[in-house]
């Protein structure tokens, strides 16, 4: 009988997130620890530990498996493991810590504790190295370089009880799923293959079509967006979210398509990050992913099939989730519907390119949006977010010094 794919690295998922009394107990314990706050990213980073979505890490990598991850895709034991998962801390605070003591890790934004952890190591990194390796520049005009470079000077290592998902079910309702219960989703359809849609913007008409690729070799497709943190102009969460809702249900076959969203912030990390996404759709039990031009990407720091070429460079074993690598696609007037580079033989002056950076200028600028290019129920939310936008008073000039 057929079944979905197994977890990474595991036969099970490990959600590290505790319940019942123990979390109870340990809310209480976190009490009288040290506190240290923590970033959005890591934020991120611990949530997907507590949900089982990073199974099967147990906490945070110490300095042996942060060089192997960034010089080899690999933890030092030989986990495959495309970017490092890390917490920093000051000097001043990583000094205090006695060997194997214990902290409390709470929220960048309201300060409740999200997690313990036993710290079994403290390390400096070479933060350039790093960023070398995972994003393929020092740059610091790229976002995830100017993260890393940011970072605190000492990393601190060790084994992580989490206590809270950061609010996220209760700001997200049923959009914020778990990978249990997206396998239970799936299993209650009959599912087997499943597509994961990679998305941090509301979806146009090329997101649909690549959608609609999958789905013809697929069960389905399970729409995935970002709901952590985002760069400045992007689409907020909600908004997106009632924009990939009134397109699915305008336009896709009901039983074909399920919308969800994930709590990690974006590393733009271009090809590396591709990888970890197919690895963590793995715990949420895709057999696929959907690799489209330049997954991931920021600016014109990527090429844009280096993150279809990255799956080519690991081991064949080295994830179960495949990726489902699709070309450039935009709408054909001459073929008259959407094609990709593969599909349709006419030229840049028959094709119009659809990208999410020209769907914000229209909208920002409110001009007209070819229907070609998006759905007239997705334009209708979204210039409702724009209108609000500017109609909201602009913020009041800083005082003089």
């Amino acid at each position: 009988m057929n079944s979905l794919v197994s977890p990474h690295g595991s036969s099970e998922l490990k959600p590290l997130l505790l319940s019942g009394p123990a979390l109870e107990q340990e809310r209480s314990r976190a009490q009288s620890l040290p506190q240290w706050r923590v970033s959005s990213r890591e934020r991120g980073d611990i949530i997907m530990m507590g949900i089982g979505g990073f199974t099967p890490l147990e906490g945070f990598m110490g300095q042996d498996d942060w060089r192997s991850v960034c010089d080899t895709l690999h933890t030092a034991a030989g986990l495959f493991w495309p970017i490092p998962i890390t917490l920093s801390a000051d000097e001043a605070f990583a000094s205090a810590i006695a060997p194997g003591g214990e902290i409390a890790l709470v929220d960048p934004d309201d300060g409740h504790v999200l997690a313990t952890m036993r710290v079994t190591e403290q390390y400096a990194i070479d933060k350039a190295h790093e960023c070398v390796r995972v994003f393929r520049t020092n740059d610091p005009a790229h976002p995830g370089v100017r993260m890393v470079m940011d970072q605190p000077a000492v990393n601190l290592a060790g084994p992580v009880k989490v206590l809270s998902q950061g609010g996220f079910p209760e700001k997200y309702g049923d959009l914020f799923m778990t990978p249990a219960q997206t396998r239970t989703l799936f299993e209650s359809y009959g599912w087997t293959r499943i597509a994961a849609f990679q998305t941090r913007n509301p979806m146009h008409r090329s997101h649909e079509y690549l959608a609609k690729v999958a789905i013809e070799v697929c069960d389905g497709v399970l729409v995935h967006s970002l709901l952590g943190a985002l760069k400045p102009g992007d689409i907020p969460a909600d908004v997106r979210t009632q924009a990939i809702a009134a397109l699915a249900k305008n336009y896709f076959v009901p039983s074909t398509i399920v919308q969800a969203g994930y709590p990690l912030d974006m590393r733009y990390a271009g090809p590396r990050e591709a990888l970890l996404h197919a690895l963590f759709r793995q715990n949420y039990g895709c057999s696929h992913l959907i690799v489209g031009r330049d997954h991931a990407g920021v600016g014109s720091y990527y090429g844009p099939f280096e993150a279809h070429q990255i799956f080519d460079e690991i081991p064949e074993d080295a994830l179960l989730t495949k990726p489902l690598k699709i070309d450039v696609s935009f709408w054909c007037h001459r073929c008259g519907g959407m094609a990709s580079a593969r599909t349709c033989p006419h030229t840049d002056a028959d094709r119009l390119q659809v990208s999410g950076t020209q769907l914000r200028k229209w909208l920002s600028e409110g001009a007209d949006v070819p229907p070609q290019f998006s759905r007239p129920e997705v334009v209708e939310i979204l210039r409702a977010y724009y209108a609000e936008l500017d109609a909201a008073p602009a913020p009041a000039a800083a005082a003089p010094r």
